[in-house]
């Protein structure tokens, strides 16, 4: 009898303690990006949209800053489609460029060659390997029809440039 009440204690007395405790932070990026001029397509013709500022366009600038060198790579693409517009039944054809417009430091000066591109060359991929400001231009043509150039239809048009920092 005692030896059962001794194992009942101590199997009883055998209990297991448990704590869950968070760590929590917060993680400012290091990166931004902003707008510096909008952009706005011009219609030269009637099938044509362009950025282009000999056909009435504004090529729009985009400022990307960084405070860490390498830590960042930039990702900047020019439109393939309009996130608004009128009803198209045909085809539009997207060209563009995107390029470094301005550096706050002539030491970025290889931030063009350096760069790749990706999604059929309508992304451009910047190594950030400098800290400090580059300014991007994101010029955009849209061709409607195809070969054919159809006239575009009345309306209003809108793209959307894509930049953001990528932490590496």
């Amino acid at each position: 009898m005692r030896k059962l009440a001794l194992l009942l204690s101590l199997i009883l007395g055998v209990t297991s303690a448990y704590a869950g405790t968070n760590i929590n932070g917060n993680v400012e990026s290091r990166c931004t990006v902003n707008t510096d001029t909008a952009g706005y397509y011009g219609n030269p013709n009637a099938y044509t949209l362009t950025t282009l500022p000999a056909s009435a366009g504004q090529v729009p600038i985009i400022r990307i800053d960084t405070s860490l060198a390498t830590a960042y790579k930039a990702q900047i693409s020019y439109p393939t489609s309009f996130s608004s517009s009128p009803s198209l039944g045909d085809t539009v054809v997207w060209t563009g460029a995107v390029g470094v417009d301005q550096t706050s430091s002539s030491d970025m000066s290889g931030y063009q060659a350096a760069s790749t591109t990706a999604n059929g060359g309508a992304m451009r991929i910047y190594p950030l390997s400098i800290a400090g400001a580059t300014w991007f231009s994101v010029a955009s043509v849209a061709t409607y029809g195809g070969g054919q150039q159809k006239a575009f239809p009345g309306g209003s048009y809108t793209a959307v440039v894509v930049a953001e920092c990528i932490a590496q």
